[in-house]
Formats: C-alpha cells, sequence, structure tokens
C-alpha cells in the first residue's frame, strides 16, 4: 500500500512540474512587461467617420374614426385639418465622401423624415438634406454642409471570408456612439424577407436598434458593409446581425447621387431555384442555378434567345446559385447595362449577352374598370408602400374625385375581398354593381362607396 501511494505522489509531482496552470496558459506570451493588443488606434481613425442621426416625422392622425370619411366632413362642415403627432428615431450613417458631405445610411432610418438632424462624433449638429433613397435595398444618401470631415477607405467588400474579425460601430438605444466586435459569420444571406435585394453579411457583433446604418468595418479600418438588421424574436441582439456589402452599397449610393434614385432595369425572366425534383426532371447534376419558368414577351431575355427551361448558372461571371443571386445582380443594374448569362439549354451550355431595358408598371384606367372609376389610374404599390393597387393619378373634376379618393390611396380590399394587384381587383368588381372599397391612406384606412 505505501509503495502504491507513493508511486501516486510521484506521479502527481511530475504532472504539476511539466503540466502548466490552465491560467497561465490562457495568457498572451507577450503580456509581461510587452504592450496590450488594442483596437483603440484603428477606432481613433475610424469612429470619427461614423456619425449619429435623429429624424422628426410629422404624422397626422384624427380623433374620431368618423373624421376619416370625407362624406362625413363634407356633411356637417368640418374642416379637413387633422391634428399632427410628431414621432422622432435615432439610427447611424457613415461618411463615406468628405469632399461632398455624403453620408450613407439605411432608408429606414429617414424614411418619410421631415427633418433630418446629423450629429458628429466631435459634437457639431447639422441639418442634412436628403439626396435620394432606394427602399427596395433600404439605403439612402444625406448631405451635410460641413468640413473638415472624416471619411472611412472603402475595402472590396467580395473579398470577405467566413472568419474575419469585423468590428460593428453606431448608435445603439441612443446610447452614443458604441463599438462591438466579431466575425463574419456567413455571407450572401437572401431570402429573409428583410428587404427587396439581399445579399448580407451575416455577423455576430452585436448590433442593435439604433446601429442601423452605422459601419462595419475590418481590423484596418475599412468600411465592408452597413449595419442594417437584427433577426431576433424579441428585437434584441442574439448573435445573428446583418450588413449590406460595401460593393453593393456603394453601387446604389453611386446612383442616387447621380439621378437622385436607382433606375434599376428588366430582364424580363421569371425564375425559381433547383429542388431534388427539378434536378432529376432535367437530369443536372448540381443544384446551383435558376431555371426560368416564365419569360416576358418583347423583353431583353426573349430578345436574347432565353428559353423556359433554361438554367442559369452564372451573370458577369459570378455563380448563381439561386434566384436571390440573380435577382441582386441585375437589381443592381442600370438600363442599358450589358449582362453575360451561362445557362444549361437542355445538356448543351450556352453563353450569350442581353442588354437591361427599361422596367414599367402594370397599370389600368379606372374607367376600364369601373364607371365610378372614371379619372382615375390605377397601378401595383411599390414594396416600402402598403400592399394592394395603388391610385397613381386621379381627375379632381372625376366621378372618383368626388367619391373622395386622392392621388396615393391604396386600395386594400374591394367588396371584401383583400386584394394585392390589379389582377386580383379586375376579379371582384362587377362594373354593373356597387363597389365597396377599403383605402388606406397614410396611417388612415376608412371605407368607401361607389355606386
Amino acid at each position: 500500500m505505501k509503495n502504491k501511494l507513493l508511486k501516486q505522489l510521484v506521479c502527481i509531482s511530475f504532472l504539476s512540474i511539466f503540466i502548466p496552470p490552465i491560467s497561465q496558459a490562457a495568457l498572451p506570451a507577450f503580456v509581461e512587461g510587452g504592450q496590450l493588443p488594442s483596437l483603440a488606434p484603428m477606432l481613433e481613425r475610424s469612429m470619427p467617420a461614423v456619425v449619429n442621426i435623429s429624424t422628426s416625422t410629422n404624422i397626422e392622425i384624427r380623433d374620431n374614426p368618423l373624421m376619416q370619411d370625407p362624406f362625413f366632413r363634407y356633411f356637417f362642415n368640418v374642416p379637413d385639418q387633422p391634428r399632427q403627432l410628431q414621432r422622432n428615431s435615432l439610427g447611424s450613417g457613415v461618411i463615406i465622401d468628405s469632399q461632398h458631405g455624403y453620408v450613407l445610411t439605411n432608408n429606414h432610418v429617414i424614411d418619410k423624415a421631415s427633418k433630418i438632424m446629423v450629429t458628429l462624433n466631435d459634437g457639431r449638429q447639422l441639418n442634412a438634406e436628403l439626396i435620394g433613397a432606394d427602399p427596395e435595398a433600404d439605403v439612402a444618401v444625406i448631405h451635410i454642409p460641413a468640413d473638415n470631415l472624416t471619411q472611412l477607405p472603402i475595402a472590396d467588400s467580395s473579398q470577405l471570408k467566413v472568419g474575419d474579425f469585423v468590428v460593428a460601430i453606431g448608435n445603439p438605444f441612443g446610447l452614443g456612439q458604441t463599438v462591438t466586435s466579431g466575425i463574419i459569420s456567413a455571407l450572401g444571406r437572401s431570402g429573409l424577407g428583410i428587404e427587396g435585394y439581399e445579399d448580407f453579411i451575416q455577423t455576430d457583433a452585436s448590433i442593435n436598434p439604433g446601429n442601423s446604418g452605422g459601419a462595419l468595418v475590418n481590423l484596418r479600418g475599412e468600411f465592408i458593409g452597413m449595419n442594417t438588421a437584427i433577426l431576433a424574436p424579441t428585437g434584441g441582439n442574439v448573435g445573428i446581425g446583418f450588413a449590406i456589402p460595401s460593393n453593393m452599397a456603394m453601387t446604389i449610393k453611386d446612383a442616387l447621387v447621380k439621378h437622385g434614385e436607382v433606375r434599376r432595369g428588366l430582364l424580363g425572366v421569371i425564375t425559381q431555384d433547383l429542388t431534388p425534383e427539378l434536378v432529376n426532371a432535367f437530369n443536372l447534376k448540381s443544384r446551383q442555378g435558376a431555371v426560368i419558368s416564365r419569360i416576358e414577351s418583347n423583353s431583353p431575355a426573349a430578345k436574347a434567345g432565353l428559353e423556359p427551361g433554361d438554367i442559369i448558372v452564372a451573370a458577369n461571371g459570378r455563380p448563381i446559385r439561386n434566384s436571390y443571386d440573380l435577382r441582386n445582380i441585375i437589381g443592381l443594374m442600370q438600363i442599358g447595362d450589358q449582362v453575360s448569362l451561362e445557362y444549361f439549354h437542355g445538356s448543351e451550355k450556352k453563353e450569350v449577352t442581353a442588354t437591361i431595358g427599361k422596367a414599367t408598371r402594370a397599370q389600368l384606367a379606372g374607367e376600364n374598370l369601373h364607371p365610378r372609376l372614371r379619372g382615375a389610374l390605377l397601378t401595383a404599390t411599390q414594396k416600402d408602400q402598403v400592399e394592394g393597387v395603388l391610385i397613381a393619378k386621379i381627375d379632381s373634376s372625376s366621378p372618383a374625385w368626388r367619391a373622395g379618393l386622392r392621388a396615393g390611396d391604396v386600395i386594400v380590399s374591394a367588396n371584401r375581398y383583400r386584394i394585392r394587384n390589379l389582377v386580383e381587383l379586375r376579379q371582384v368588381v362587377d362594373p354593373n354593381e356597387a363597389l365597396l372599397l377599403n383605402i388606406q391612406r397614410g396611417q388612415e384606412g376608412f371605407f368607401v362607396v361607389l355606386k
């Protein structure tokens, strides 16, 4: 027994000599007498380029629902002067052109704002002017009249790798400028339903409310993305944040500065992702690509010779994994740009060049739908509007005007049926019968009866 105990003590002594304590192993070797690693020098250069954005928005409100009815106001001679409520919100922005004073931010940060105030890192407060916005990609550019601005250098986001270290700079919860760090968790995230065009960088760096429009930078302090959204059931950060890549943001910025809007073109195809069933049906070896399910007549795709059933696998040299990839590439192109497409026609691989055409929205004259809608021009709503049918124009001497309809109104239901487009509206309207419309006007909703 004594010999056995002696052997155990010898073994324990041996381990204590040759296995270092865990606490010592966790410390960097250069800490003793050396300089601690720090992001502070990089942040000192970068943080002045990230600004706080506060907005004020005037919202019309009515105390009584009856005030929403134009007939009620007319009958009782009630003036159409609703009270206004002011809503304030906070966000962030990134100075990307110090010479011209251009600041990049999210569209949802400044959307419908009546006043935009920018606070710089040095404490200066400036009124900003909206240059242009793109709701589809949630990007906006504002201008501030100031000198001695600091801008971020722009990195090529196509060179990013999963695992790269990143730093998010913004203004969460209105607390002031805050920095969080993490890594790139994934690239090319799409299909989330957050924006119309999605090609997100996913990161575990904390992105909280107020970070929107802020900068995602690499360890050199270069702008690699714009913080945009979080994915969390409670609205707080759970380690899943998304940023718009710098290449995409800067492409949109150039269009907004030049035109005040993004003039997206049209290829004229409707595509779907490859499923296992489609892979077997087309006898394919890969699930990468976008299958053309429909081609619009006289579209660039039709002129280029594409056909339903063709499978697009690359556009301008970039591989196409799914329908979202193709939509994002085409969505960043302008009218007149050329796109080189690689596709499979059956088992044969082909290549063709198409010229991006002008996108158009379907329109319908109101009198072709119902006599009482004479004088109204109906069209589809934009993505940032309530889903339904938009009254784009209206003649002030028309029956539609006298019925209380106005330009900008959105028809969300007809004859108690929810409608989302012109096709659905046609299906529920009888020109020989009375028409009951549910109208959305700004923050208000009301019914109109057309007889």
